[in-house]
This record gives C-alpha cells, structure tokens and sequence, in this order.
C-alpha cells in the first residue's frame, strides 16, 4: 500500500494535494510519502521477525538524508558503496555498527575510512579486494571483519542490467574461489571472514531465485562447518521488486515464508539490503505539461521534466504509470501519446505509445514509482538544474532538497588565467 490517491478527482500524497504542490514548489518536483516509506520498512521487519534480522537500507536508491533518518531512527542499518554514501550515513547518525560496504571497486582512501569508522564489515568482492583491505588494515593495526560475497550463478529472472548474480556478472566471487580464499585465510592476519554475502540482482519479483541462492550458500556453509569454519553472518541482499505496471510481486510476508525456515537453519545472523521495496513506491516525479505536438505519425505530450530528472526508461526501458494529478469528466477520453521530456536526446521519453487521459498545456503528471533510483541516479546533463525534493507527513510538507540554482551548476568549475588574458 502507498499514499498516494485521488480524492474528489485532485491526487494527494497523504493529506497534501499533489497539484497545490507542484504549484507551490515548482516542477519538476519530487514528492515523498513519509508514512510509505517507514510502512514499507516496517513490514519487512515484522515479516522477517523471527530471524531478528538486521536491515540495511540500500543508500544507492535514494541517498536524501531526510529518508536515511527517517529508516535509520526505525532501527534499519544502511548498506553504502561509496565514500559520500558513508559520510551521508555518518551525518545523520547511523550507528557504524549497522553499516555495511559494498561495492567491486573500494579505493584505498574509501577503504581506510570506512576501518576508521569502525563499521560492521566490509562486502568483499575479489581476492585482490581482501588483500588489500588485510594491507591497509596492518597498517592502521586493526583488524577488520569481512564478508565474502558469493556469486551464485543463478537466474533472477529480471533486467540484464540488473543482474548481479551471474557468473557473467562482475560482481562476487565463484564457490571454488571462495572456497580457496578460506584455505588461506589464515595468510591474512588482519582481516576477520565473519560472513557470506549474496546479491543476486534487483526488481525480483519471485521467491524461486532467492531460495535457489540461499540453498546453495547454505550448503556451502555447511561444507565450511565440516572444516571447522564458523561464520557469524548470512547477508542475503536486497533486490525485491515491486509493482510499476502489472506485476505481481511477492510481499513480504509471502517472501518471508518462503525463506525464513531456510535462513533459520543456518544459525547465523542475517543480514538484508532491500532498497527499492522500501522507497520505490514512496516517492512520485510531478512534471508539467509543455506543449502536446502532433506528427503524421504520432503525438507527443512534451514536459518539463527529463532524462536528467529519472533516467530509468531511458535505461532500462522501464515502466512508469503516468497519472493526471487532477482527473477529468469521463468524456474528456485518452488517447495514444509519447510523454518525452526536452532533453537533446531520443532516449529522453517516460512513455512511448502509452494510452493516458487527454491532457492539455499547464496539467500536472505524476510519474509514479520513482522514489528508487530516480533522483539519486539524476544528472545536470544540458546543464538543467536538478528537481527540488519535499516529503509529506500527514499535512504537513517539508523540503528536503532545495532546487539547485543555475550558479550551483558552476561553482566548481574555474576558467584558467590565460582564457582570461590574465
């Protein structure tokens, strides 16, 4: 469930109308349902209570310090990959014991930082990473837990993009190798294997892939206890989809059930990375109808919000529901339209050959679902200005993000002194 809904034909987010909003603020305009979001987060935790987990909020879906609060003060961890998502994860709070880093390409500068912050462990992706990360450890003597991440070679059955658990993927580390890296840990003095990691790929809309991984992780733990290896920690991951069109995906009761009596037989602590299934559907694009233009071929609803703002179709060639904020009588009709943005590319459309309501000059759309990986994947591509954020708390509606202005767009850039005869 979202809060997101039409009252007397005006769409509202909670108890705020959506259209007022866009007014307000401007567009395009990111809008955030703050009792969705902890919603999400909650049924997940109650879901998988008998396991007490521990749940990492993927920072990567959306980074905005007011939403990393908001799970962070509920009790969720947060799993980084970067630098800046470590400082963000730091300045509002989040105990260092409740972060986990991911990544396949960690630099020496991200890898020290993250020692010094003390955090729960580190996802390691490739036997180079590890001994690396045992190097700088010596060097600041510590010693620093680690987790294997395991590519399992399974089928998530969704986008090539989005794909990580393949053995054509570039993420993880194969059972042999894996198996090999436990023979020598011992070689590695200041670096503690406490887990296994498995991420098989995200928006998984099936329980079958997930069993499949955990099955074979499961056993592989078990051949690890017969050589006298004891693990602490299972991270399962994230990745669990959730509806954009006319998927049908699990909830997370019906993953729970699926997974729980298999986690449970491990004995270790586990760990989760949901993202998308937290903040996907909490979070709303609102753009303004431009111009409507029509071809021979075809017509298009042109807005002000482009593949700079969500670059998810783009792509992936994801689906997005696209709703009027404010409904009409029933015999305005629809009709098939292309909703593209102004960008200077081809590739910048929301919706291709999409029947939707007939809109006109100055509507407002919302672009649904676009709370994961639609702001915190946003550029300044055509030097446009990245879309304000404001999330909505019952009736009342704070921003989060301001609008960038045109001189943030340049701050950083400097013009050498001989283009300036200097």
């Amino acid at each position: 469930m979202h809060e997101f809904k039409y009252v007397n034909n005006q769409l509202y987010c909670e108890d705020a109308q959506v259209g007022e909003l866009a007014e307000e603020f401007g567009t395009p305009l990111y809008v955030y349902s703050y009792h969705t979001l902890v919603d999400h987060f909650m049924k997940l935790k109650n879901a998988l209570h008998r396991l007490d987990p521990l749940i990492c909020y993927s920072v990567k879906a959306n980074s905005n310090l007011a939403l990393l609060k908001a799970l962070v003060d509920k009790g969720a961890g947060l799993d980084v990959v970067s630098g800046g998502e470590l400082f963000r994860a730091q300045k509002i709070g989040c105990p260092a014991q409740r972060i986990v880093y991911a990544s396949v390409g960690k630099t020496d500068h991200e890898i020290e930082e993250a020692i010094n912050r003390r955090i729960l462990f580190f996802n390691v992706e490739s036997m180079a990473e590890l001994e690396n990360i045992n190097r700088i450890s010596a060097r600041l003597n510590r010693v620093t837990q680690v987790a294997i991440r395991i590519n399992p070679d399974v089928e998530p059955k969704t986008h090539k993009y989005i794909t990580t658990g393949k053995l054509t993927n570039k993420f993880g580390i194969d059972f042999n190798s894996a198996a090999r890296i436990f023979s020598l840990r011992n070689r590695l003095s200041n670096v503690k294997i406490t887990g296994l990691h498995i991420h098989i790929g995200s928006q998984i809309t099936e329980s079958a892939p997930y069993i499949a991984a955990i099955n074979k992780v499961t056993a592989f733990i078990a051949g690890l206890k017969k050589k006298g290896i004891e693990l602490e920690y299972l991270n399962i991951g994230g990745g669990l989809g959730i509806v954009y069109d006319r998927e049908k995906p699990q909830t997370a009761e019906q993953f729970a059930r699926k997974v729980v009596p298999l986690l449970e037989k491990t004995g270790l602590r586990i760990i989760l990375e949901p993202g998308r299934f937290i903040v996907g559907n909490s979070g709303i694009l609102v753009t303004k109808v431009l111009y409507i233009k029509s071809t021979p071929k075809k017509k298009f609803v042109i807005v002000d919000a482009g593949m700079n703002d969500l670059i998810r179709p783009a792509l992936y060639e994801a689906y997005h529901q696209i709703l009027p904020t404010r409904t009409k009588n029933q015999g305005s009709g629809s009709e098939k339209v292309d909703v593209v943005g102004p960008i200077c590319e081809s590739g910048d459309f929301f919706a291709k050959a999409r029947r939707l309501p007939k809109v006109k000059e100055g509507d407002y759309l919302a672009i649904m679902g676009s709370g994961a990986y639609g702001f915190s994947m946003s550029s300044n591509y055509n030097s446009r200005r990245r879309a304000e954020e404001v999330m909505v708390v019952k009736d009342k509606v704070f921003v989060i993000r301001k609008r960038e202005t045109h001189q943030d767009l340049i701050d950083n850039e400097t013009i050498p002194p001989f283009l300036l005869g200097l």
